[in-house]
């Protein structure tokens, strides 16, 4: 099958001369290089339509299928955000009842509030020895559509922003022995069910609508991803016409070759390429076994994706930010995010020897300066968990998201604010999970964890510095 790198390059390197969009005109204007200018081009005939492909784009389409394990994919170049926006709208009538994983991304939320959803909430359980949440189970799926039958659909998110992997297939019978459609967010496991080293993708475990970002872990360029779909509980055409809304009606080409690059790239080296992956990541985690204070969470095929390198330094004289920000500032590494107490160093097929090397190489050296704090034990727990940074109290939903999104709102002092409303998302960015959600009420718990967030440097969404103090929107009293 031909690729559309080649096709533009092939058009790219013959003389028919632009006389239509983009403005560059396919020439270096600026600091715009001409090799990408050169391949930039809109839907000029042979390059087919992204919104009705009847040509190669299709053609991309169903070779995206095959290889993932799906009836039906559609690219896109509005990121996993678009296909998370257009499955939402798809799967659920407005004004109907979502089911879905309180760590969903927030645009997810925002699905949600375009279509005047009621929302209901998987609590995932907290892995306390690393301070990160685990997958939502089936037993958790279950129970809860047993109390609430009019749930329309399930919305899970596998592999979770730190690597941990849900039983999607044992979900999937959960929810389809009810008759409901089952999407996954899989924004962070394109890599998956592509070779035997790695586990299944959600495709092959059996739901209905899954997103997958191409950039995240796949060798495709930022903003691309796939939307699948299997079965006959989606109308198929309603869902494209969300596609349609939702995604620019001019794709860029470059972005939707970059998709074609990394589907191509696994089938001609997967082999090669995931047998690399594997065995450079179990190295680095076998080298890191040497540190005595820094923790790392183990490569486990059915619960713990490869690549997502947690770094914890709980117990220990330093935070998740001071830790972040030394990696950055001595070493030169940039690493995926910081948390109160722990790190996130991602890895995928792209990498280098290289790259293992020096974070390897950094992490031994910080951890032989390191000091443990006394009195803080290893014990690996379980704990019962909820959206806040670290408290166990659940917020309480007030209003529904679309209600209280579109209420009057008025900034408040951060310390000021339990008991009132929520009038804006709260999150940390990354990973755009939302601590607080329109319409929930502030606890005294969660402005604490807040402060305590703000405090240690780590980027809160949702709560803007006025003179040194930080404030928060929430709704105006109706009384």
């Amino acid at each position: 099958m031909e690729r559309l790198f080649d096709r533009l390059a092939t058009y790219s390197a013959g003389d028919i001369y632009p006389c239509h969009m983009p403005g560059h005109k396919r020439r270096t204007c600026g600091q715009l290089p001409e090799e990408l200018c050169s391949l930039d081009i809109t839907e000029i005939d042979g390059f087919d339509n992204l919104h009705q492909p009847e040509g190669i784009l299709r053609d991309l389409q169903k070779k995206a299928a095959r290889l993932c394990g799906a009836e039906e994919s559609f690219y896109l170049v509005n990121g996993s955000t678009a296909g998370i926006l257009s499955a939402v709208s798809a799967a659920v009538p407005y004004g109907g009842h979502i089911l879905m994983a309180r760590n969903c991304h927030k645009s997810a939320y925002h699905g949600a509030y375009l279509r005047n959803l009621k929302l209901s909430y998987l609590y995932p359980e907290r892995l306390g020895e690393f301070d990160l949440f685990e997958a939502v189970t089936a037993e958790q799926v279950r129970n809860t559509l047993q109390k609430e039958p009019d749930i329309g659909a399930v919305l899970v998110v596998s592999p979770t922003y730190e690597g941990r992997i849900a039983d999607t297939e044992e979900i999937a019978r959960v929810v389809h022995a009810r008759g409901l459609p089952l999407i996954v967010d899989e924004a962070h496991g394109a890599h998956l069910g592509l070779n035997d080293r790695v586990h299944k993708n959600s495709c092959q475990a059996g739901a209905d609508l899954v997103i997958q970002s191409t950039h995240k872990t796949l060798p495709a360029l930022t903003q691309t991803a796939l939307l699948h779909v299997n079965g006959q509980l989606i109308d198929r055409e309603l869902l494209k016409r969300f596609l349609h809304i939702y995604q620019t009606s001019s794709p860029s080409y470059p972005l939707m070759a970059s998709i074609d690059n990394a589907l191509c790239y696994v089938q001609e080296n997967g082999e090669e390429a995931y047998e690399a992956f594997e065995r450079q990541y179990k190295k680095l985690l076998t080298n890191l076994r040497r540190c005595r204070y820094l923790r790392f969470l183990p490569f486990d095929r059915e619960k713990q994706d490869i690549g997502k390198l947690v770094i914890s330094v709980k117990g220990t004289s330093l935070t998740g930010k001071q830790l972040y920000d030394l990696l950055l500032n001595k070493y030169h590494l940039q690493v995926e995010m910081a948390a109160e107490s722990y790190v996130l160093a991602m890895f995928t097929l792209g990498d280098s020897t290289e790259g293992y090397a020096r974070l390897e190489a950094a992490l031994l050296e910080i951890d032989g300066e390191m000091a443990a704090v006394p009195g803080v034990t290893d014990k690996h727990e379980i704990e019962p968990a909820s959206p806040g940074v670290s408290g166990k109290e659940i917020p309480v939903a007030c209003l529904r998201l679309a209600q209280a999104w579109d209420r009057e709102k008025e900034a408040l002092a951060l310390e000021e604010s339990p008991g009132r409303l929520a009038g804006e998302f709260v999150n940390l960015y990354p990973p755009g999970i939302p601590l607080l959600v329109p319409g929930e009420r502030i606890t005294r718990e969660l402005c604490s964890n807040l402060i305590c967030l703000l405090q240690q440097g780590l980027p809160v969404q949702g709560i803007e510095m006025h003179g040194g103090r930080p404030l928060i929107k929430v709704l105006v009293r109706s009384d």
